[in-house]
């Protein structure tokens, strides 16, 4: 029966575990994943649940929850570090970074593509009535985001008053004091730690947020109680290797681009500024969006504000992990800013691109890999996971301050007040949140609604 189960890895066998997994199959998977991750991170953490767990049994529902929790511990995409932790859990480090990797690369190539496109042809009618209609689907998008995180996380006023102080002080902070997001989110920890000993019950709520019911899958390669492997058994000097490389890899790329722009060229500024931005992205994507704005749009100016939204649109219809709209956000900068020359637009703003992703996703893999071993048995403890409780209650707010930025550049259009675009930002909503539609049908339904508009002469 065994031999059956290698010859077959997708068949669900009661009767034996997977045998091992060979490294090339391994890679085929990730690969397929990368295409097909869909959904944002709740929508891809599924795809890997049902591939993995119920039809591989690669690694059992107990250590694949497990994992998650950790994941979800850390700033950073939630579902590429899961990849990632499996991947390095399975095939050692570079079993990691190739998972990582090819979770990543499918959906940067895919945006390349699609900005270069939106760059040289956004201003023809049918891209930008198709644009017009999906700017309010992106504001019900981030509206929709505010509830799901918000039901989740906050509850009822009354049972977790903290938590509401905490998401209505962040939202103030942002849209009305214009308070920087580090700040705000360093706030959120303090007050998660010393909620922590003063009121442990309103910070006991933390859960990873993706629950999922315990089921019998059969016996998996990985199984509850499988030792870890050696390689994820903590050593000093391997946390020292990875940590090591890690600033390796990012002081090499740093001081080339200094070497070639100096400090204040357009490049060097982007790696610096998205190397903190990843350290910053609890609570996925929407929550580091409000810091990304701050920085991109109205600091460095690289894009429009209008330009923002159109990327997250763009973000939202790719495969892959939602916080790749960076690599848009790159790739009109180096556009616009010319950093190969004005010969060289696309190929500029392609490296721009491949410059914003290397140092927005290079502190994830050093995360998984470094801290694996180490971090992985404090799970559950409250005195670490109360700060991500007030930080999760914090992006509530924050998100909801996205929310209203969008919502304003929805209402108010080049002549005044644009009551169709409000309307469909309204119906689009409606259909998120009573009618369960996907994203990415109420992004093409919003679309063409959009292009008859432009194309009617009423946009």
């Amino acid at each position: 029966m065994q031999e059956g189960v290698n010859r077959d890895p997708d068949r669900v066998h009661a009767e034996a575990a997977p045998g091992p997994v060979p490294f090339g199959q391994a890679l085929r998977f990730w690969l397929k994943l990368g295409f097909i991750s869909f959904g944002g991170p709740a929508g891809q953490i599924a795809i890997m649940h049902r591939e993995l767990v119920e039809r591989r049994r690669w690694i059992s529902e107990r250590r694949f929850l497990h994992a998650l929790n950790y994941c979800m511990l850390l700033p950073g995409p939630e579902a590429q570090q899961l990849a990632t932790y499996l991947g390095w859990l399975m095939h050692r480090t570079w079993g990691g970074v190739l998972a990582g990797l090819l979770f990543v690369l499918p959906s940067l190539l895919i945006l390349i593509v699609l900005s270069g496109i939106y760059m040289a042809f956004g201003h023809l009618p049918v891209v930008a009535g198709f644009f017009y209609g999906i700017k309010p689907a992106v504001a019900a998008i981030v509206l929709q985001a505010v509830w799901r995180i918000g039901t989740r996380t906050l509850r009822h006023p009354r049972q977790v008053p903290a938590l509401w102080a905490i998401a209505l002080g962040s939202f103030v902070a942002i849209a009305v004091l214009e308070i920087p997001f580090p700040w705000v989110i360093g706030a959120a920890a303090l007050a998660g730690a010393l909620g922590a000993r003063w009121q442990p019950a309103q910070f006991a709520t933390a859960g990873g947020g993706h629950a999922a019911k315990g089921a019998a899958h059969g016996p998996a390669l990985i199984d509850d109680h499988t030792p870890p492997p050696e390689h994820a058994r903590f050593r000093r000097a391997r946390l020292a290797r990875v940590l090591a490389a890690g600033l390796a890899l990012w002081l090499i790329p740093m001081g080339l681009l200094v070497a070639a722009q100096g400090w204040q060229g357009t490049l060097t500024q982007m790696a610096w500024f998205f190397s903190k931005a990843a350290m910053l992205t609890f609570g996925g994507a929407y929550a580091v969006l409000p810091y990304v704005y701050q920085g991109a749009v109205e600091h460095y100016q690289w894009l429009s504000g209008p330009q923002m939204i159109d990327g997250l649109a763009l973000g939202e219809t790719t495969p892959g992990p939602l916080i790749m709209v960076v690599a848009f956000v790159g790739f009109v900068g180096g556009w616009l800013r010319e950093v190969l020359g004005p010969d060289a637009l696309f190929l500029g703003g392609a490296l721009a691109a491949c410059v914003v992703t290397w140092f927005t996703f290079l502190p994830s893999f050093i995360f998984i890999l470094a801290g694996g071993p180490l971090v992985e048995s404090t799970h559950g403890q409250l005195k670490l996971t109360a700060p991500l409780t007030a930080i999760t209650a914090a992006v509530v707010g924050v998100i909801a301050s996205l929310g209203l930025f969008f919502i304003g550049h929805v209402a108010w259009g080049p002549a005044g007040p644009d009551f169709k675009a409000l309307v469909l930002a309204a119906l689009a909503l409606w259909a998120l949140l009573r009618w369960q539609w996907g994203v990415m049908t109420v992004i093409a339904v919003c679309g063409a609604a959009g292009l008859v508009l432009r194309l009617a002469g009423g946009g």
